[in-house]
């Protein structure tokens, strides 16, 4: 890992547990329930595209599968229509011109979202595509701008066998062969010439949605490195390829699983870890940041400068359980947008 990252991931470390309690405490403007990230959006600067990331929290339509049954029953996770109004309200607010979603049912769950609650916002391009994950989601892209190339990888192997224990608990998937959980979604989108006011960009996207659970930690890591390996094959292919890597990754910034990115891929953190204003950049109804966008080297370059923000929404107050109390006015999900401004030109 470059030294100057690895000293910057330990220094932010100390200062995420200096600023927790404030960050837990945090609560802006009128809504109480607004407690982590920033009240308002950034404004967009001009000549820029906003690019984000959001967990959508089980976008599933109302439409029985019969593939999914059991615990994994669709109709137990139908997305009340409170919900995503209050979705379609955030996607208002972001106004971001591609969007990286997690937790999406389909392709059909996630085109009757878009033609009910974000009309009129331009997101004519669209992808999520099925692969194979037991509960039925999929990562997928909102975009006002053409998507050129799709590619997803389900039931990849990454190398390895599950370990015998999970915890101290017996691991389900014991001897079994180490899989994308969910696999990610790469996507290339192309914004046009008349954005751009020159020649054509092309922004490629790996959504990731990586293995949670505290026990996981040797999976995420195998999805991860697998992942960097996937962005190095790309990279090799397309010269000055423009990459974020982006989604949820369901571990922290100094956890192996993000930090390979980094160390084996290039691709950093958008935000400056070290900022005194770090507690607004929680992402996640538990006080914890686990959705990210990061950068290859030729992004960094095109990142609007202090451009990156999340966006705060009605969440649960600090050390509620999302199985017995009850989510407040405007929950739309238990994690936050992730948010960025780039340039669309090669420099």
């Amino acid at each position: 890992m470059n030294p100057t990252r690895r000293i910057g991931h330990i220094v932010a470390t100390l200062a995420l547990a200096a600023i927790l309690p404030a960050a837990c405490a945090y609560a802006g403007g009128e809504n109480k329930d607004i407690r982590l990230g920033s009240i308002e959006p950034n404004a967009k600067a001009e000549g820029t595209i906003r690019l984000a990331t959001y967990n959508l929290l089980n976008l599933f339509d109302n439409k029985d599968d019969p593939a999914l049954s059991g615990r994994n029953d669709d109709m137990s996770s139908i997305k009340f229509d409170e919900e995503k109004e209050a979705l379609g309200k955030i996607f208002k607010s972001l106004d971001a011109d591609i969007v990286a979603l997690q937790e999406i049912e389909s392709l059909e769950a996630l085109t009757e979202f878009r033609d009910e609650y974000l009309q009129g916002l331009g997101y004519d391009h669209i992808v999520s595509i099925d692969v194979g994950q037991e509960r039925g989601i999929e990562n997928a892209v909102l975009s006002r701008y053409p998507i050129t190339d799709h590619k997803v990888w389900p039931q990849l192997p990454l190398g390895g066998i599950h370990p015998e224990k999970y915890g101290n608990s017996k691991n389900w998937n014991a001897g079994k062969p180490i899989v994308f959980r969910r696999s990610p979604l790469r996507v290339t989108v192309q914004v046009p010439s008349d954005v751009t006011n020159g020649p054509a960009y092309d922004l490629t996207l790996f959504v990731v949605h990586h293995k949670s659970g505290r026990h996981s930690g040797y999976w995420r890591d195998k999805e991860a490195e697998k992942v960097c390996e996937l962005i190095k094959e790309f990279e090799a292919a397309h010269d000055g390829a423009n990459i974020a890597v982006l989604g949820d990754f369901n571990a922290t910034y100094t956890d192996h699983s993000v930090m390979v990115y980094a160390e084996t891929a290039g691709c950093g953190d958008i935000f400056n870890r070290n900022d005194p204003k770090a507690a607004k950049m929680f992402t996640h109804e538990s006080n914890r940041v686990i959705d990210f966008i990061l950068a290859n080297d030729a992004l960094h370059h095109e990142l609007a400068e202090d451009s990156g923000f999340v966006l705060g929404t009605p969440l649960r107050p600090s050390g509620a359980d999302y199985r017995t109390d009850p989510a407040p006015e405007g929950y739309a999900s238990d994690h936050l947008p992730v948010v960025i401004d780039l340039t669309p030109s090669d420099k």
